[in-house]
């Protein structure tokens, strides 16, 4: 018979190993900076919702820039590094160069922010609320931020290059491999995916989709083709809506237009393409409150990837560059 210390030793065993699974994300609270900054919520939010009433795209783009973040070694703000001599950051990445963007609103939050609190809150944190802010701003659901991440000191083009940002062709395969890899769910992807309700994408992107792609509706292709013509080079960074149908609506249309085989991404349409997430997708555009509870709790499983916490990284003066 195990004796009561020997019970007490295999409990704390079992919790030891519990809290070295996921040590940093379990040292993130929503309560973080409740006393430090109490008021960054209110300072984030005005700073998002003008720049979202100004052009309703960035909405879109911030989200974007926090998921793009995330993907690449954590949510460590290290997207927002500008190039140094020591080392070239991820902006010229092939997922982000000429794409992600957002940067000065978020250095406008982090100086509104500074002046509240200086030092206190991390760059990665502002990329994370500011994701929420400008879900918010376009009519989405809201969720519990987890905060207390910290910035990093360097960035890798490497890494943003090496295929952890699932690229715009991917198979549906690739795409629960990728957020797998990451510890997302099959669940988590087809939520986050629905992202794609907001934002548009530059003709380069689907131009091969609109003109070759057989799983796609014919008026719809034809549509796009009229502002993505075929010769390469010719209207490349023409824009269209990922959701032709509510453009700047947070809402759940985006998996109706999967239905209707009207993604306009190849990644967007393989969620609905015979396999296995086209009972998600029709759950999704069913339910849109199915579709906000999923999203928000993979907006929130997505902020606990590898953050740094505790005494690792810093928290950045400029969102641009480390602490000198």
């Amino acid at each position: 018979m195990a004796t009561s210390s020997m019970i007490i030793s295999f409990a704390l065993l079992a919790l030891c190993l519990m809290i070295n699974t996921n040590t940093s994300s379990a040292q993130l609270s929503p309560d973080f900076y409740s006393k430090s900054c109490p008021k960054v919520f209110k300072v984030v939010s005005s700073v998002i919702q003008s720049a979202v009433s100004k052009e309703k795209r960035m909405g879109a783009s911030l989200l974007r820039l926090h998921f793009h973040d995330c993907f690449v070694n954590g949510c460590d703000g290290s997207i927002l590094l500008d190039d140094t001599p020591s080392f070239t950051g991820e902006k010229t990445a092939g997922p982000n160069n000429n794409s992600v963007r957002g940067f000065n609103v978020i250095d406008d939050v982090k100086s509104k922010v500074e002046k509240v609190c200086p030092g206190v809150v991390s760059c990665a944190d502002i990329l994370t609320i500011s994701a929420l802010e400008s879900v918010l701003a376009l009519g989405g659901p809201s969720w519990k931020v987890k905060l207390g991440r910290r910035d990093s000191k360097s960035a890798s083009l490497a890494a943003a290059n090496s295929g952890v940002i699932p690229p715009p062709e991917s198979t549906l395969s690739n795409l629960i491999n990728r957020f797998q890899a990451v510890g997302l769910s099959t669940k988590d992807m087809v939520a986050l995916s629905g992202a794609h309700t907001i934002g548009q994408a530059r003709c380069t992107i689907f131009r091969a989709r609109v003109h070759n792609d057989t799983n796609i509706d014919a008026s719809f292709a034809k549509s796009r083709q009229s502002n993505c013509p075929l010769p390469v080079g010719s209207g490349d960074n023409n824009l269209a809506p990922l959701d032709v149908k509510t453009p700047n609506n947070f809402d759940n249309t985006y998996y109706k237009n999967l239905i209707n085989q009207q993604g306009l991404l190849r990644s967007d349409q393989q969620l609905h393409n015979g396999g296995s997430t086209d009972s998600l997708v029709e759950q999704y555009s069913k339910n849109p409150g199915s579709f906000h509870v999923d999203f928000a709790a993979a907006m929130i499983n997505m902020g606990d990837i590898r953050p740094l916490t505790g005494s690792n990284g810093e928290i950045r003066k400029n969102c641009r560059k480390v602490n000198s």
